[in-house]
């Protein structure tokens, strides 16, 4: 028997194991990243249902971090997925990102953590290495966040003059740098170590400190200041 002939589309499915009813019944947090994603889809294809669909664009796309950044194009190249289901996916993840940032902006960091978690949300996935910056307030509070370069910092020239003009423009009064290692390895690199003692002389220049480098990948970080590197 082919996979078409054993298919059954969710309305054929016990009531309690529908993404929409179990959502309702059991509430959001009781469903699963593709049941989430399959609530946004709506419907499925001819050939597989909804959460079959979601699944697939999970599998496809090598899991749901990579989901959550891809564009409407990137989606689009799925089958089964049109303009509208890929819309419908960006702009609902895009909420889910500004409604973190806002939660962020209103904490203040207290510990290399809470921004480790912040930026590995941000950049930890990326398949390119991004330089990006935090700039806080005297609360230690995130005012605005800025991506500096892209590209291997190791190959790419990061202006110590662009990263505090940026900082004195938003009136930081400190700054949080990271990057992000596509590779997983989290240990510095001679070029994280030289540019970290550029930026912090810089910084006491402008009277604006770096208290942390922070180096993310999708697994976990190293902070420079935790390590007294900084």
């Amino acid at each position: 028997m082919g996979y078409q002939s054993e298919f059954k589309s969710i309305k054929e499915w016990a009531v309690e194991d529908r993404p929409r009813e179990k959502m309702l019944t059991k509430g959001v947090e009781a469903l699963t990243d593709a049941e989430l994603l399959a609530v946004l889809l709506a419907t499925g294809t001819r050939e597989m249902s909804a959460l079959d669909l979601a699944k697939k664009i999970i599998q496809d796309l090598g899991g749901f971090g990579q989901v959550a950044r891809a564009s409407a194009k990137k989606l689009m190249t799925i089958k089964g997925i049109g303009e509208a289901k890929a819309l419908t996916i960006t702009a609902a993840l895009e909420l889910g990102r500004r409604k973190a940032r806002e939660e962020v902006f209103s904490l203040q960091i207290k510990s290399s953590e809470t921004a480790a978690r912040y930026l590995m949300e941000k950049i930890g996935d990326s398949e390119q290495e991004i330089f990006y910056v935090l700039f806080l307030d005297r609360k230690n509070a995130i005012k605005s966040e800025k991506m500096i370069s892209l590209g291997s910092i190791s190959a790419t020239l990061i202006d110590t003059r662009v990263v505090m003009k940026e900082a004195v423009q938003h009136l930081a009064s400190s700054m949080i740098v990271s990057h992000n290692h596509p590779s997983g390895n989290l240990q510095p690199s001679q070029a994280d170590i030289e540019i970290t003692k550029k930026l912090k002389e810089a910084g006491k220049i402008f009277d604006i400190p770096i208290i942390d480098h922070i180096i993310v990948s999708s697994k976990g970080y190293y902070s420079f200041a935790d390590n007294g590197s900084l």
